[in-house]
């Protein structure tokens, strides 16, 4: 009787199972009772060959003790100089990447995982190993968009991840732990995940399949085969998968990769409004109904903003006709947006639904290699912050990237900190940041913001 109920549940199972996914995604495989057997293995050999490994090769300075290089203690114990560059040493790192365009090439990927490589390989599922060219990258949203010369590419097909709800069945693919491509799967167990970066665009895909070191910039799938994210992070207390895996949604990726096979880079416009996010109190306050949304709390003048005659006090609902519910989600839509283009807000003016439509203008603020302001910079890039772009920092300069391994990532100085303060002397601007610095060659004192919290960095 009690094998019976057993053969009964697993028999629902496997139907329950049938049912829910696709049937191009079955095998046609049989149990010993002639019943099919569910598979997701004819789907995953059409998309498997879209997914490719990435090997980054990195030349790197070794580094010394650094009693090694103190005068007074080679002349104590009587040790001769060294003179000239120190040896360098050849590091080579692992990741992901997906085919989107077999015609040209085009691989994408994680910022992170080419970032500062000196060579890209890219292994196809074949076995065939092809020098990659960076087309471009963008450390915002943290993707880069390669380009190989092969023929005989497949290429994956794009999905619209906004279509996406909790509880969808997902698979990802990649390289973890450089093992070799594997595949792993799940659901989306949340959607619009942000704050896992201080800086950058955030609007993750959760999931619990499985992602590792070296997954980054594999695809994360629909049960039809479709691209509907880049796996890019995991929360790891241990080093390993725990059931808490992040994607970039296509919806940012498409407009990304576009910008960057285009232009090369990304280039962003500004509202210019700074903002926050609408609370009980505050609606309560506002007297609207809305109980999500972003409060307009400032207006720059000479702004697309200003020029669209956004008001402080305006709650905005939506960005063309999506809804927006929080801070991030008005800082994506704009920030994702290109320099002209036009962008209709839903906002509640006097408790009033009203229409605006502004034109993205362009930052207008200035960036700069670190080792153009001092040589303890190099390795660094930064730029003005634009107005508006976070919530902790009204004013300084955004580290956009530090090297590894560079001096100033040794000081602790990481990308999205914001300098304040340099030699004792406040700065909002990348201008006022090099006269500070009356000495290129003379160490650094930098005051930082690290997402509200403040601190001293001594780069020599």
């Amino acid at each position: 009787m009690f094998q019976s109920k057993i053969s009964g549940l697993m028999s629902a199972m496997v139907l329950s199972m049938a049912l829910a996914v696709p049937a191009q995604a079955l095998l046609p495989q049989a149990t010993g009772d002639g019943q099919p057997l569910p598979s997701l293995a004819p789907m995953l050999e059409e998309v498997s060959p879209a997914v490719v490994n990435i090997a980054t090769h990195t030349r790197v300075r070794s580094h010394q003790n650094p009693l090694m290089e103190d005068p007074f203690f080679r002349r104590f114990f009587n040790m001769p100089d060294q003179r000239g560059p120190m040896p360098e040493r050849r590091a080579t790192s692992a990741g992901s990447g997906v085919i989107v365009d077999a015609d040209n090439g085009y691989v994408l990927t994680n910022a992170h995982v080419v970032r500062n490589a000196d060579e890209v390989e890219v292994t196809l599922v074949d076995g065939r190993t092809v020098t990659a060219e960076v087309v471009g990258m963008d450390s915002g949203v943290d993707l880069a968009v390669l380009k190989v010369d092969a023929d005989k590419l497949i290429q994956i097909d794009i999905a619209d991840s906004t279509r996406l709800r909790v509880g969808d069945f997902v698979i990802a693919i990649g390289n973890p732990f450089g093992l070799g491509q594997t595949v792993t799967s799940g659901i989306v167990s949340a959607l619009g995940r942000t704050g896992l970066r201080l800086d950058g665009y955030e609007n993750f895909i959760q999931t619990d399949a499985s992602i590792n070191p070296g997954n980054s910039g594999g695809a994360l799938v629909n049960l039809r085969g479709e691209l509907v994210g880049i796996n890019t992070a995991i929360i790891a207390p241990a080093g390993g998968n725990v059931g808490i895996g992040f994607a970039i949604p296509t919806e940012m990726a498409v407009n990304v990769m576009a910008q960057l096979i285009e232009h090369g880079e990304v280039r962003r416009g500004v509202l210019g409004v700074s903002i926050q996010d609408l609370t009980a109190e505050l609606a309560e306050a506002f007297d609207v109904a809305e109980k999500r949304g972003v409060v307009i709390t400032g207006v720059l003048e000479d702004s697309a903003a200003a020029e669209a005659g956004l008001q402080p006090g305006d709650i905005v609902t939506a960005v063309d006709g999506r809804p927006v519910n929080r801070a991030a989600d008005l800082r994506n839509r704009v920030g994702l947006s290109p320099v002209g283009e036009k962008v209709q807000l839903s906002i509640l003016r006097d408790s009033q639904p009203r229409e605006v439509v502004a034109v993205i203008r362009e930052t207008g603020g200035k960036s700069a290699d670190g080792a153009a302001l001092s040589r303890h910079l190099k390795g660094a890039s930064m730029r003005d912050l634009r107005d508006g772009e976070l919530n902790h920092a009204e004013r300084g300069v955004l580290v956009e990237d530090v090297e590894r391994n560079a001096a100033a990532w040794r000081a602790g100085l990481r990308s999205g900190d914001v300098i304040i303060n340099a030699n004792r002397r406040d700065i909002e601007t990348l201008d006022q940041l090099r006269e500070s610095v009356s000495d290129p060659e003379a160490p650094l004192l930098l005051r930082v913001n690290r997402g509200g919290g403040v601190f001293f960095v001594v780069i020599r």
